[in-house]
């Protein structure tokens, strides 16, 4: 299962909520039908995102080491029919080919991530310059193709040796991050300007820690809130690592975040929605935005749980050091009980746990700016797995829906400045090994040959005129 399955996370415990501690709820309002003539603001970044395990393949190439997902996904039962990231969709070999699949569709943004244990191989020490030399030249491909890059720098794929020595339980590994953030920062400043730290911190929390169905496989609550702390302290401390680096240029956080509804008009849903969002948003966005946890996200850890130990004195202040912008990623809403359950209200793409919601993107994007201020918002992951091969109208319709959404919320003064859809390309899609194909791109995983799904087609036009 990919990210975020509802089932997991209902057992875990986890819900989401996109309302304010402060304030109750909002029930959602109906989605408005899609207006014609929609025009994005002057200089939008229409993109697509990857990330590094799940299209590079290359795994034992030019010194690259293993990861986390390099081991999990070789024991057996861990992936849909034993998919590995091995060779995924050969982006190592063919990435002037995708380049040119990019300038072809007209993107102004490519959002990728780099392979730490490419980099460095066990995640800390000597630099592999062969591993570097492949990040180099990719983004010097796309700024000869006028695409921007927005580099993210951990998208799932710790390093093994990282793990085998505590990996993200152990508090030393936010200092690892910090280090590798050093070298990559460094390395490619003087060409990328926009950088993400984290990708999906909740995903690691919740699906890798909690639930076990991602690497590393751990089924353990209460490690999960401690990995949790590190991730953001490892956010922060790369923040720092990147301003000292000397070089120009932003960087933030991408975060996964759920708007979420009670499931009904009663008081008891409105107060588990209000403290589910501790849970689901407010615990990111806080640290990050706001240098603190939320109150009543500490109340439910009780006394003697380990994150309350993990917590030193400054880390807050560290995680919350200034952030250029926020990378949000939305996919689904969340509906809670009474009893602080969910439901599911909407239909659900192939990826079961996927409700269709399109109105929760506006809600998010517009909760944010209430909350949080005018920060620069860009959209880094938004999209749907489609089983029809090439003629994916679904998809189109799905991306047309929230692309409105997100343009209302423009409309509403949010500082929305790019949209990158997930995914550029088929891939490995984690859990669900290649069950699952969300890129706009088909890739026949025999052959390697690529082709424009009819939702790439669709995205050039609105590239081209700049809106829908």
């Amino acid at each position: 299962m990919r990210r975020r399955h509802v089932l997991t996370l209902a057992a875990a415990g986890a819900v989401g909520a996109g309302c304010s501690a402060g304030d109750p709820p909002r029930r959602p309002a109906a989605s408005p039908a899609p207006p014609a003539g929609l025009v994005f603001p002057n200089g939008f970044a229409w993109g697509a995102s990857t990330s590094a395990y799940q299209v590079e393949g290359g795994a034992t190439e030019d010194g690259r080491g293993p990861s986390v997902w390099d081991v999990f996904s070789h024991q057996q039962g861990r992936t849909e029919d034993g998919g590995t990231g091995d060779v995924a969709a050969d982006h190592y070999h063919r990435s002037y080919e995708d380049l040119d699949l990019m300038r072809g569709l007209g993107l102004k943004s490519y959002r990728f991530s780099i392979s730490w244990s490419r980099v460095l191989p066990t995640g800390r020490g000597t630099v592999n310059a062969k591993g570097l030399d492949f990040y180099h030249r990719l983004v010097d491909g796309l700024l000869a193709r006028d695409i921007t890059p927005v580099a993210t720098l951990f998208h799932w794929d710790t390093p093994q040796a990282l793990q085998e020595s505590g990996g993200w339980a152990s508090r030393d590994c936010a200092k690892w991050f910090a280090d590798y953030a050093t070298v990559v920062c460094y390395s490619l400043g003087d060409k990328v300007q926009t950088w993400l730290t984290l990708n999906e911190p909740k995903t690691v929390v919740e699906v890798g820690y909690t639930a076990g169905i991602h690497a590393p496989g751990v089924r353990d609550r209460r490690v999960a809130n401690v990995v949790g702390h590190h991730l953001l302290l490892g956010h922060g401390l790369a923040v720092q690592a990147f301003r000292a680096t000397g070089r120009k240029g932003r960087i933030g956080a991408a975060l996964n975040l759920s708007p979420a509804y009670p499931a009904d008009d009663s008081d008891a849903a409105r107060r588990q929605a209000t403290i589910a969002d501790g849970e689901e948003n407010r615990r990111w966005l806080d640290p990050v935005l706001l240098g603190r946890y939320p109150d009543d996200w500490l109340a439910t850890q009780p006394s003697d749980a380990p994150v309350r130990a993990a917590i030193h004195d400054g880390d807050l202040a560290v995680i919350g050091s200034k952030s250029d912008l926020l990378g949000v990623q939305y996919y689904n809403p969340t509906y809670v009980t009474a009893k602080g359950g969910r439901v599911q209200k909407h239909p659900t793409s192939q990826a079961t746990w996927q409700e269709i919601y399109p109105q929760g993107l506006h809600d998010l994007l517009t909760r944010i700016k209430r909350d949080y201020g005018d920060i620069p918002l860009t959209i880094t992951e938004n999209g749907m797995p489609s089983l029809q091969p090439v003629d994916d109208q679904d998809r189109i319709t799905f991306l047309r829906d929230h692309l409105t959404a997100a343009h209302q919320a423009i409309r509403d003064g949010v500082r929305l400045e790019g949209y990158h859809v997930w995914s550029l390309l088929d891939n490995f899609e984690w859990a669900e090994g290649y069950s699952q194909r969300w890129g706009i791109i088909h890739v026949d995983y025999t052959t390697q040959q690529r082709r424009r799904k009819a939702s790439a087609d669709w995205y050039q036009q609105v590239i081209a005129r700049n809106g829908i």
